[in-house]
C-alpha cells in the first residue's frame, strides 16, 4: 500500500526513527512538511482514509527496524502527531476547493441571472453546474418571512426531496437575495411543480412564483425577471398563494402599462362607490371577493365571512352606484377590469 502513495510518505519513516532515538517531539518544520504533503495529495484527488491506512502501514514496517526496548508509546506519539499534521493538510486543501468552488459557483449565479457575462462562455460554464443553456428553461423563485440561506435546514432538505425524486437532472438550486431558486429544463415542468410543493410544506408562509420557459442563456434571465415580477406584483395587488404562475398573470402588465388609461377607467366606473356609506373600499373589496371566487356569491360570502344576502346587498348597491351589473357577463368584464386597475393602482388608498 505504501509504495502507491510513496512521494506524500517521503521522510516519514526517518521522523519517526529520530523521535524514537531522542524522545523528542516533531519539529515546527516536520509538522509543516506533513501539512504540505497532505495539501498535495489532497489536490490529487487522494482520499484520507486511503492515507491514514498507508502512514499506519509505514509506521508498522518502521517499527520492525527499530532498536530492541524502544519505548512503543514513543512511535505512538510521533504517529499521531504526524497524522494529525498530515490530516490538517488534506482538510484545508480541502476546505480552500470547496470555498473556491462555491465562489465559482456564485459568480455563475450571477452571471446567469443578471445576463452579465458572455453568453458563449456563459454556456461553457453551465455545463459545469449541469446546465444546458442550448435549451429551454424555467425559473421558479421562492420567498418566505425568514431568508433562505445556502446550507440551511430549509434549503438543504427541499435540495435532498428533488435530488431523491429526480436525481441530478439538469437541475440548479441556489439561494440570491434572502430567495430559493430552481432553474429547470422547460421539457421537466414537474421539477418546478415538485419544487414549489416542497418549499411551500418546509418553509412557512412561503410563496413560489414560476416564470414561463424561455430559450437560451438569455431565457433563464426572462423567466428569472418574470418570477421576480409576480412575487412584486403578489405583494402590490395582495395574490394569494402558495404558487403564482407569471402565464396566468400576463394580464396586469398589459393593463399596468398605460397608467394614465387605467387611472381614468378606475375613476370613470368605480368612482361613484367613492359616495357610499362607509367609502369605497367595502363595496370594492367585495368586488375582488367576488371576481376572485369566479362570480360566486356564496364561496364570496365565505371569503368576506359574511353571509350571501349581505354579499347580494353590496353587489346590488355596486349595480346601483356604477349602472354596471357584476352579474352581467357584458358589463361584468368592465367591471373587473377597473378592480384590476385599483388593485394595480393602489385606489382608493391612493389618489388617482
Amino acid at each position: 500500500m505504501t509504495g502507491a502513495y510513496e512521494e506524500y510518505l517521503d521522510g516519514y519513516s526517518g521522523i519517526l526513527a529520530g523521535v524514537c532515538a531522542t524522545g523528542r517531539r516533531l519539529s515546527r518544520e516536520e509538522l509543516e512538511g506533513l501539512r504540505t504533503r497532505g495539501e498535495r495529495a489532497a489536490e490529487a484527488g487522494i482520499g484520507l482514509r486511503e492515507l491514514v491506512r498507508a502512514h499506519l502501514a509505514a509506521a508498522r514496517a518502521a517499527r520492525r527496524g527499530l532498536p530492541h526496548g524502544t519505548d512503543p508509546d514513543l512511535l505512538l506519539a510521533a504517529v499521531e502527531q504526524a497524522v494529525d499534521a498530515f490530516a490538517e493538510g488534506h482538510e484545508r486543501a480541502q476546505k480552500l476547493a470547496v470555498r473556491q468552488e462555491e465562489a465559482a459557483r456564485r459568480e455563475f449565479v450571477d452571471d446567469l441571472l443578471y445576463g452579465r457575462s458572455d453568453l458563449g462562455r456563459l454556456a461553457e460554464r453551465a455545463e459545469r453546474f449541469g446546465l444546458l443553456l442550448s435549451h429551454a428553461h424555467a425559473v421558479a423563485v421562492a420567498r418566505a418571512p425568514e431568508p433562505f440561506e445556502d446550507g440551511a435546514p430549509v434549503s438543504r432538505g427541499v435540495e435532498a426531496s428533488l435530488l431523491a425524486r429526480f436525481g441530478t437532472r439538469r437541475i440548479l438550486l441556489t439561494t440570491k437575495d434572502g430567495r430559493l431558486i430552481c432553474v429547470a429544463p422547460a421539457d421537466e415542468p414537474e421539477v418546478l411543480a415538485h419544487f414549489a410543493k416542497q418549499t411551500y410544506a418546509t418553509a412557512d408562509d412561503s410563496l413560489v412564483a414560476i416564470g414561463r420557459a424561455h430559450p437560451g442563456a438569455g431565457g433563464v434571465v426572462h423567466s428569472y425577471e418574470e418570477a421576480l415580477g409576480a412575487l412584486d406584483l403578489a405583494d402590490r395587488i395582495g395574490l394569494d398563494g402558495p404558487v403564482l404562475y407569471a402565464a396566468d398573470l400576463l394580464v396586469y402588465p398589459v393593463l399596468g402599462r398605460d397608467r394614465q388609461a387605467m387611472a381614468d377607467l378606475v375613476r370613470t366606473v368605480l368612482g361613484p362607490l367613492a359616495d357610499a356609506r362607509g367609502g369605497a373600499r367595502p363595496l370594492l373589496d367585495t368586488l375582488h371577493a367576488y371576481f376572485d371566487a369566479g362570480c360566486v356569491t356564496t364561496e364570496a360570502a365565505r371569503r368576506l365571512a359574511l353571509s350571501v344576502r349581505a354579499v347580494s346587498y353590496r353587489l346590488d348597491r355596486i349595480h346601483r352606484l356604477t349602472g354596471s351589473d357584476p352579474g352581467d357577463p357584458t358589463q361584468r368584464y368592465t367591471l373587473q377590469t377597473a378592480a384590476i386597475g385599483a388593485r394595480l393602482l393602489g385606489w382608493p388608498d391612493e389618489e388617482l
